[in-house]
């Protein structure tokens, strides 16, 4: 297809439903290639419906086999059938049913989206709009409807037969080796959030109390062998439960909690309801095969995915639009989660790290979209960083804004207001407006722009008057087909430090609305005054990053190294290390693209020292403050004619300096133990980041002892966090053991699929001229599976954006792999594809002659004239 065949679907253009499905009953009869599905719907006019309206229903190659209307066989001329759609040309008047029946192929559904069969397990995986490939439906989520969903199988093939909700009955089939499961949900629900899994599963139980005193019967489900990797995860779950009641009030409402993880798997999980379905990755785990970030990961998707049954399902959203409505906001609620699970300042600058290096550069490019978008070509590619991270930021802006009270009481009603209902951004930003008594009108912008809002700021101090004034501008850059951008509601959290540390308090401020120690900056250009200013100052502004911006100081080098070593906000500190690195790092990427000598500034380079010896800084924090910008964040920061080699060298230049000069400290942080057994709690993970760290910047000082110390370190592990570290460390210096070691990592991880991932992966992303070629070989590998979206995701995704010098190379090479393994991938599965293409997003910030190779791939790519309508749209939207 080519790309400009799919017509846009447009916000202004919605309308509500005609018709609403009351009730469903749905009959599946399990078969791996012929499948049979009977819908029986229960359907009335909408109010506003005129008589005749006709009714229809989505389909995605479908195959009708049976329709009756009201218990009879639909004439021929009164309907009209396709793989597409499904139109009943003048239904009744009054309520009626409609039974349906499909054969679905679920062993052939490649795209993994409907009913699919993997590894011998039938699964679903129906948002956004997978259940069409189901049965014909209105599959759109301002329907819905109560689900009853009955499942026959063979007993021998698939013992266990879940679905959504209670189970209500259960039992053989006389006379076959059949049995048969009846499930139902009495909430509810859009057809997104359908779920059936049968298979022969294991299962791990445990129960959990809710505060009104309900006991709720917890299952993973697993394939067989796995169960003693899910107690982590089952832990996460009984902690997010008793979490959500404490801080949000919000109870379980059903009598079961069942997860099912499976190896392929599009997304990371799935929130249907009552019936979780994860990717694996997000549910297994133990020391020998997950890292501490994966136990991390497992604890935020877990609790993300139940967060879900109160933001997402008991009140979801009206139309697809709405997406942030349940995404950032579940987001927000998981950060928050982790945060008091583990080290908050940790959590903070883990968050904004990741909204920095895959929001910003989205928010830049040609894939740029509000959080709320107003027109889409394919809704799957608009599960994207902007509607999530973006999406939590403007969430905990308006908390940071309003209040910790208004916010929790605005919450309240939020669930009050909209318990069972498909709803709106609109909605629910009026109840915050209710709550706290403020006009939102101007901060509801934050949903209808695209683009970062960039915050400069002067200062001026007047000894004589004791004042300090900001002088602060806002602008958001323009952006190919978007309108210019208005002002936003910015809250700047703030302090202002005198040359102790110690927080000065003004006497007064002018110019702009305060809240504690927040000001509200709410036009293009604002002057802030604060008054009985004594002594010098310096400001500490955007605390916590308490705005996704772009903040520009007028503050020189002293002025952040000062607050990288005074600042009593951890955010602040981590960012005005930050900030000196990338002004460094692109200095030093000037030189050395005019060939020109460059040595990186030494009160920088001490800085680091300094806060490599605090001990007084948890270890996770110190980790994360010795950790440079990412080649990633330098190019975003430079913006164009970006020389991906150019930038990798300046990094490495810094590194090495700081490396050398803090050698014998780094030798001694390397060689600091882990007390006691391994634990995936928040202190031993981070002991373990800044061992590893540590023996990263020792890598850089070259030495065959140093060598021989990663070498030992590999083979000396007992978990995988250190393995995987040690592996990586030797794979991308290309030292002499890396090839035995990666033979060793394999024979002792070939039978753990997620292990090998990050066999792939650490391959993946060498910075080396040899990747390419290796990566080639490694697709032909008997362990590499191009049907798996982890697998791809660990081989290809992690060379595309996790490998910039090798991806963009100047022979176009790089852009050819991942363009040729997205078309290959296409036709099967066009969401991992269409994943792939999003890598070109900054194709057009690249030097000429990356720019020009990265567009002709693209172009090549454009006039294949068969592409998915996912790819399609991204690719499109790329070359705009």
């Amino acid at each position: 297809m080519r790309p400009d065949a799919a017509p846009a679907i447009r916000l202004e253009d919605y309308t509500p439903s005609p018709y609403r499905i009351d009730r469903v009953h749905l009959t599946v009869k399990l078969a791996p290639t012929a499948t049979s599905v009977e819908a029986k719907l229960w359907v009335r006019a909408a109010d506003h419906t005129t008589a005749g309206t006709p009714l229809v229903l989505d389909g995605d190659a479908l195959t009708l086999t049976g329709l009756e209307l009201n218990g009879l066989p639909l004439l021929q001329n009164a309907f009209m059938a396709t793989p597409a759609r499904l139109d009943i040309k003048d239904p009744p008047s009054g309520p009626f049913t409609l039974k349906i029946t499909t054969q679905l192929d679920p062993e052939n559904n490649t795209a993994l989206m409907g009913l699919y069969r993997s590894s011998g397990t039938y699964c679903t995986q129906c948002e956004a709009e997978g259940f069409r490939r189901i049965t014909y439906f209105l599959d759109r989520p301002d329907v819905l409807s109560v689900y009853t969903t009955r499942i026959e199988a063979r007993a021998s093939e698939a013992p266990v037969l879940l679905s959504n909700g209670n189970l209500l009955d259960h039992g053989k089939i006389a006379g076959t080796d059949r049995h048969f499961a009846v499930w139902h949900d009495p909430h509810p629900k859009p057809s997104y959030l359908f779920a059936l899994v049968a298979g022969d599963l294991a299962r791990v139980t445990d129960s959990f109390t809710t505060m009104s005193g309900r006991p709720v019967a917890l299952n993973i489900y697993v394939e067989h062998g796995r169960e003693g990797l899910c107690d982590w995860a089952m832990d996460s779950l009984k902690r997010s439960m008793r979490w959500d009641e404490t801080v949000f009030g919000r109870e379980y409402d059903l009598e079961v909690f069942n997860i099912v993880a499976v190896s392929d798997f599009n997304m990371g999980a799935m929130e249907n309801k009552g019936l979780n379905i994860f990717n694996d990755k997000y549910i297994l785990a133990d020391p020998e095969t997950a890292t501490d970030q994966d136990y991390a990961n497992i604890e935020a998707v877990i609790a993300h995915e139940y967060f879900h049954n109160w933001t997402g399902n008991r009140i979801t959203c009206r139309d697809w639009f709405q997406l942030c409505l349940k995404e950032g906001l579940t987001v927000f609620r998981d950060q928050e989660f982790s945060g008091d699970m583990r080290s908050r300042a940790v959590k903070r600058i883990s968050d904004v790290r990741l909204l920095k290096t895959h929001q910003f550069p989205e928010d830049a490019g040609p894939l740029a979209h509000p959080v709320r978008p107003r027109k889409y070509k394919e809704i799957n590619n608009f599960y994207t960083a902007t509607v999530y991270e973006k999406g939590a930021e403007i969430v905990r802006m308006l908390k940071t804004w309003l209040g910790d009270g208004a916010f929790r009481d605005g919450m309240n009603l939020y669930f009050r207001r909209h318990d069972g209902e498909a709803t709106t951004i609109e909605a629910f930003i009026a109840c915050f407006q209710e709550a706290s008594g403020k006009d939102l009108t101007q901060f509801f912008r934050w949903y209808e722009q695209a683009g970062t809002p960039k915050v400069t700021v002067r200062s001026a101090y007047d000894r004589k008057a004791m004042t300090l004034t900001l002088h602060l501008n806002q602008t958001i850059p323009p952006l190919p087909g978007q309108p210019s951008a208005q002002p936003a509601v910015i809250p700047l959290r703030f302090a202002l430090l005198d040359e102790r540390g110690q927080e000065v308090i003004p006497a007064r401020i002018d110019g702009a609305e305060v809240r504690g120690d927040v000001l509200t900056l709410d036009r293009a250009r604002q002057t802030v005054t604060f008054h009985g200013i004594d002594r010098p100052v310096l400001p500490s502004l955007g605390r916590g990053f308490s705005a996704p911006v772009q903040l520009e100081l007028d503050q020189n080098t002293q002025d952040f190294l000062f607050l990288a070593s005074h600042d009593a906000d951890p955010f602040n500190r981590w960012q005005s290390l930050q900030t000196l690195s990338t002004r460094e790092l692109i200095r030093l990427t000037g030189h050395i693209r005019a060939g020109e000598p460059a040595e990186p500034d030494r009160d920088l380079v001490q800085a680091f020292g300094g806060v490599l010896g605090d001990d007084a800084l948890e270890p996770a924090f110190r980790a994360l403050a010795l950790t440079l910008p990412t080649e990633l964040d330098i190019a975003r920061e430079l913006g164009q004619s970006v020389d991906p080699d150019a930038i990798h060298a300046a990094q490495r230049l810094l590194l090495k300096a700081i490396a050398t000069a803090h050698s014998t400290a780094f030798e001694t942080a390397a060689a600091s133990p882990v007390p006691g057994p391994y634990s995936p709690d928040a202190k031993a993970a981070g002991q373990r980041a800044l061992v590893n760290k540590a023996l990263g910047y020792l890598a850089l000082t070259g030495g065959e002892e140093t060598a021989r110390l990663i070498a030992r370190r590999f083979e000396q592990a007992d978990n995988m966090t250190d393995r995987i570290a040690a592996l990586t460390l030797l794979v991308h210096h290309d030292l002499a053991d890396a090839p035995k070691a990666l033979d060793a990592f394999r024979k002792r991880h070939a039978g753990s699929p997620l292990a090998m991932d990050k066999w792939f992966q650490v391959q993946a992303t060498a910075p080396s001229g040899a990747t390419l070629a290796r990566l080639r070989a490694l697709t032909r590998d008997p362990l590499y599976d191009a049907s798996n979206p982890n697998r791809i995701r660990a081989l290809v995704q992690s060379f595309a954006m996790g490998n910039p010098t090798q991806f963009a190379r100047k022979d176009g090479a790089g852009f050819a792999f991942v363009a040729d393994s997205a078309l290959a991938i296409d036709g099967r599965n066009p969401q991992v594809a269409s994943m792939l293409l999003t890598s070109f997003r900054s194709w057009r910030s690249l030097e000429t002659a990356r720019a020009k190779a990265a567009e002709s791939i693209l172009k090549r790519v454009f006039e294949t004239g068969n592409l998915s309508r996912d790819s399609a749209d991204i690719v499109e939207r790329c070359l705009q």
